[in-house]
């Protein structure tokens, strides 16, 4: 059956308008980057997440390139093609003369489904989530419950669309209630908080994301909320990453020929610093307030000038109060147009930043070589001279390695650093941040880390990864010895903390969006004194979690 729909599709013409992205934390990312670093495919994925109709291209591509699969790729192929059957009915411009309705059944690509509709004007697929999480962290029982609902579908052919709702509980004394120094997303949680001397062991929290979106043959226009990830990192992303909630975004992408494409984006941030004119009583007699505006707008605009070898460069700036046209015109420079709207006043400007990648896949055999530059505030006058220096940047350089010398096993090694200051602004509301937490790297500014992992897929849906990383952190500083001192404070100024982990996960699909995880992480944390002597402390955690959905 499956490679009767493929052959079916092998002249699929691909001018439709709707688009739905797939979910940042599917495992299919990982799938297609791999068979893109072993030449099979070309997976352009800078900008993420992609849509799936984009995907679903990419698995024709890769069927009708079986013959350099291995026999788990074929079988993983098969299997995650069944969830494309929507895409791929639009891309070959199959029309349904009759109406299907699924309840818990399969359906035609004999995928699991709790509910879907399908006829030639509306296509729909619905999707629970429910997870359990059970846990020790430093000795103490954790546990993290979830409950939700995934739908997406199109709207004759115009429109996609995509809704993700889920609420949360944790419970247990160790919590981690602010999440910071940890790259697993942030949450704006509530909690029974008293004082510190009894924190609270349980928070509740709700997450919720939605976009509609529209495509054409050269470029694709969404409107939403979701997470947005920009460059590659496995320890980490410099420029966009999940570790800050989801925002509102308007986005825009274009692709006028194969070795072009420029992405567009304007965020509505949360800034979480009170408004002091919006202040007022209201008839219960407390307080009511609102929050200063925050805005991302970025660009970027990638090059492909040979088979498997990206160049992107990008801009984006942080502003705050109300939305400004200049930075809603896709192609404005935006440091300039800040440099008009501020009067060339600091105090009254934006934070803007530029930032570089470089992905090279398959110029070595079954090899991804990839490079993030961020620059935060670079003085042109002070790279060679260390008085006049304010140089405020970082930068990772990566690479993995696949089947190489063991078929399915899969090598990676990582460099990070960034530099003192960088993310940071002495304007609270212009700060490189989204609710509290870093729209970037998740360690945050003045510290290095070097990760490296090795991941081996046994069967269909049954992976193992273990994986080690060493970071070291100086201290935070303040405005003066940011803006105000020259030179700069050197890299890793301060008194030192330097963390040692040890992780191991096993993780198997039973079938379509079923998972069992098992995940245990050591950290050796090491906490510099004022008497230059060192600290020590070890931490362990254990999880286990059963979950339908992402």
């Amino acid at each position: 059956m499956f490679k009767k729909i493929f052959l079916f599709l092998l002249l699929s013409s691909f001018a439709f308008a709707q688009v739905v992205y797939e979910p940042l934390n599917r495992d299919i990312y990982s799938f297609l980057a791999k068979l893109s670093q072993k030449s099979v495919i070309e997976f352009n994925d800078q900008i993420r997440p992609v849509s799936r109709k984009y995907v679903a291209q990419k698995l024709i591509e890769a069927n009708q390139k079986s013959n350099q699969l291995t026999s788990l790729e074929k079988d993983e192929l098969e299997f995650y093609s069944k969830d494309f059957r929507f895409e791929f009915e639009l891309l070959n411009n199959v029309k349904n003369d009759s109406t299907e309705i699924i309840f818990f059944r399969n359906d035609k690509s004999e995928r699991l489904r709790l509910f879907s509709y399908d006829n030639n004007f509306f296509r729909l697929n619905l999707s629970p989530i429910l997870g359990l999480q059970i846990g020790s962290r430093d000795n103490e029982k954790l546990t993290h419950t979830w409950n939700g609902i995934y739908t997406y579908g199109y709207i004759d052919k115009y429109i996609g669309f995509s809704f993700d709702f889920r609420d949360n509980t944790e419970t247990g004394k160790t919590i981690d209630k602010i999440k910071q120094f940890t790259p697993i997303t942030g949450v704006e949680a509530k909690s029974d908080f008293i004082s510190p001397l009894f924190p609270p062991d349980k928070m509740e929290y709700s997450k919720i994301n939605a976009v509609v979106a529209t495509d054409w043959d050269w470029g694709s226009f969404a409107v939403g909320k979701d997470l947005m990830e920009w460059g590659y990192g496995e320890s980490g992303l410099l420029v966009l990453s999940q570790k800050a909630p989801s925002f509102g975004f308007i986005r825009l992408d274009v692709k006028p020929v194969d070795w072009l494409s420029f992405n567009y984006l304007h965020g509505w941030l949360s800034s979480t610093v009170l408004d002091s004119n919006t202040i007022y009583y209201n008839l219960s007699g407390g307080i009511s307030f609102s929050f200063i505006d925050k805005f991302i707008a970025s660009h970027t605009l990638t090059v492909t000038p040979l088979k498997g070898l990206d160049i992107s460069l990008g801009e984006s700036i942080i502003y705050d109060n109300k939305p400004e046209l200049l930075y809603l015109i896709p192609i404005m420079f935006f440091r300039l147009a800040d440099h008009q709207l501020s009067h060339q006043l600091n105090a009254a400007g934006g934070n803007a930043q530029m930032f570089l990648g470089l992905s090279s896949r398959g110029h070595i055999p079954n090899t991804h070589l990839y490079g993030t530059l961020f620059i935060d505030e670079i003085t042109i006058s002070g790279l060679f001279d260390s008085y006049k220096q304010r140089n405020q940047l970082g930068f990772t350089l990566g690479g993995s390695v696949a089947d190489l010398p063991i078929e399915n096993l899969t090598a990676k090694i990582e460099y990070t650093k960034i530099y003192p200051f960088v993310y940071r602004h002495y304007i609270q509301t212009t700060d490189y941040q989204s609710s509290g937490y870093l729209l970037g790297h998740w360690m945050g500014h003045n510290s290095d880390l070097i990760y490296g992992s090795l991941n081996y897929r046994f069967i269909r849906g049954l992976q193992a990864t273990v994986w080690a990383q060493y970071i070291r952190k100086g201290e935070n500083g303040n405005v003066q010895q940011q803006y105000n001192i020259q030179p700069q404070p050197p890299f890793l100024f301060g008194l030192r903390k330097n963390y040692s982990y040890f992780g191991a996960e096993i993780k198997y699909e039973y079938t379509h969006e079923l998972f069992a995880k098992f995940q245990y992480q050591r950290t050796n944390s090491s906490l510099q004194q004022t008497d230059l002597s060192f600290v020590d402390k070890v931490l362990n955690e254990f999880y286990f979690s059963i979950y339908y959905g992402l």
